[in-house]
């Protein structure tokens, strides 16, 4: 079954932005991690696909999401920070990587906090709010799903109205809750 939106927000997405700096945390940035949850796992997934190489609601991979953010330049202190926050201790990187890719299955706080730092580590800015196209651009380059960059014109489709569908979930609950 999947979770309530709002239970989303107040257990998962919340303590994770609390644990990032101010400029970071926005009623825009809570819209696209429950739009971009929705898309990917329905909030009721994290294992893609039951047994899938993505983990977390947010669906992230070991050597894309997981190595990306903490790796990149604008990411990588604040990650290492925030896994030590939720008792993933530094080890060397690949062990480190892995260690993190294996604990965001469980710990929703940890993929949130992830999830929203590789937003972070897109150059521009969050898309305002009810701007589903420059969000959809937005989830497009940072989260590459294979489903659309390999799908054919059809599949595109189907995925780009399902994030309307997505978009439109996370729009409904930000308007009930002060994020």
């Amino acid at each position: 079954m999947p979770e309530k939106l709002n239970d989303v927000v107040e257990k998962a997405i919340k303590p994770a932005l609390a644990m990032l700096p101010a400029r970071m945390r926005s009623r825009e940035s809570v819209v696209m991690l429950l739009a971009i949850g929705l898309q990917e796992s329905l909030f009721m997934y994290r294992r893609q696909m039951g047994n899938g190489p993505a983990r977390g609601w947010w669906q992230f991979e070991k050597m894309g999401g997981v190595a990306g953010v903490m790796q990149h330049r604008s990411s990588r202190d604040l990650a290492q920070d925030i896994c030590v926050a939720r008792g993933v201790a530094r080890l060397r990187s690949e062990v480190f990587i892995n260690t993190v890719y294996q604990k965001l299955e469980s710990d929703d706080v940890l993929a949130a906090a992830f999830a929203r730092l590789l937003l972070w580590t897109d150059p521009k800015p969050l898309p305002a709010l009810n701007d589903i196209d420059n969000a959809w651009q937005l989830y497009l380059r940072t989260w590459r799903p294979g489903a659309y960059t390999r799908g054919a014109g059809e599949q595109k489709a189907e995925l780009r109205k399902k994030w309307g569908q997505s978009y439109a979930q996370a729009m409904q609950e930000i308007s009930k809750c002060s994020a």
